[in-house]
């Protein structure tokens, strides 16, 4: 189902500017009436129960506020349900036909290989690492990546999404050979069909949007996400094991159309990056604690949760980390390791 958050109707629309200053103040004297109305669109890939959905409600809910109307931005989950999923909506987004889009690294790999660095196979050890190393150094290199592409990342503005782990159809995995053979289904992202070709798998790339049907299907035996979108796409209803492996950390990047942003008021960004940091602090908690009670609520959905070996994995991956090295770049791999020591 589509949904939006401020108003009732859903704009077709991608961008209007409405300048009505002197019609404005005749109707609402007692208002200063903005000089410019932008309405926008926001959208994300997960469904309109998670936690990133209401807080971007939030967020844009408090801009519109603080800008008195001149900012009106609509949130849709699952991207609208646009067809060609996460790669069509940054394609949007780059060219001006959407504004505000929140994506992991691993899916911003076609415009900035350096932003897959985000899920380097076992480099975070929890989220104090992750997020100094994404508020800090780490998230401004990226920042000046997306930049040359006509994006803008906002500071602070990665929002969590989680360590992720696996789920499968046939068996639990207790370590890396109970992977081989499997069909793994992946996001369409060269570092997770990577990964799990040095595991040992086929990768099946899917959209999250064909994740539920990829899985019913049989087209693949096994998935891996963070446990919320486990249960945020009921995963529980056609996959039985969920093995905890930790295996990589994913986050959503809050990203704008870079000719977008530099048209606001100074001030207007002020405000935007400022709402951003808070709600992105806000939703992080709000998945940690989700994720945190998972294991008994998807227990009582009918999975079966093992806890992994996961040093077995990491022992196949050393050419995968001297291919990624090269792949991410000298730079951004300096300041990963920075962050959680030497990879390889």
């Amino acid at each position: 189902m589509k949904a939006e958050t401020i108003c009732g109707r859903s704009p077709l629309s991608r961008r209007r500017f409405i300048f009505g200053a002197t019609a404005t103040a005749l109707l609402l004297p007692t208002r200063r009436a903005a000089a410019a109305k932008f309405e926008l669109r926001q959208f994300h890939n997960q469904p309109s129960t998670s936690p990133l959905h209401n807080r971007l409600t939030e967020l844009w809910a408090a801009v519109e506020a603080e800008t008195n109307g001149a900012v009106v931005v609509r949130t849709f989950p699952e991207n609208d349900h646009l067809p060609g999923g996460d790669p069509a909506a940054l394609k949007l987004l780059v060219e001006g036909g959407l504004d505000f889009l929140t994506l992991m690294g691993g899916l911003i790999a076609p415009l900035v290989p350096a932003a897959q660095v985000q899920g380097i196979p076992f480099a975070f050890r929890d989220h104090a690492e992750v997020y100094a190393a994404m508020d800090g150094d780490l998230g401004d290199y990226l920042r000046q990546e997306l930049t040359a592409k006509n994006i803008y990342a906002v500071p602070r503005g990665c929002f969590e999404n989680g360590f992720r782990h696996i789920t499968c159809t046939v068996k639990p995995i207790h370590n890396a050979e109970d992977l081989l053979g499997l069909k793994m289904r992946t996001p369409n992202s060269p570092i997770f069909t990577d990964l799990f070709e040095s595991l040992g798998t086929t990768p099946v790339a899917y959209n999250v949007n064909q994740l539920y049907d990829c899985l019913k299907s049989g087209a693949a035996d096994a998935e891996e996400n963070a446990l919320a979108v486990v249960e945020a796409f009921k995963l529980y209803e056609i996959q039985k094991y969920v093995s905890l492996t930790s295996h990589m950390w994913s986050g959503f990047n809050q990203l704008a159309n870079l000719k977008l942003w530099q048209q606001f008021p100074s001030d207007t960004q002020r405000t935007i990056e400022r709402n951003i940091a808070k709600f992105a602090a806000l939703q992080r908690a709000d998945n940690e604690e989700l994720n945190a009670t998972l294991k008994v609520r998807l227990t009582e959905q009918g999975m079966s949760v093992n806890e992994a070996e996961t040093s077995s994995f990491r022992a196949r991956l050393g050419p995968f980390y001297g291919r990624w090295k090269e792949i991410v770049g000298k730079r951004a791999w300096e300041i990963l390791e920075s962050h959680v020591g030497k990879l390889a």
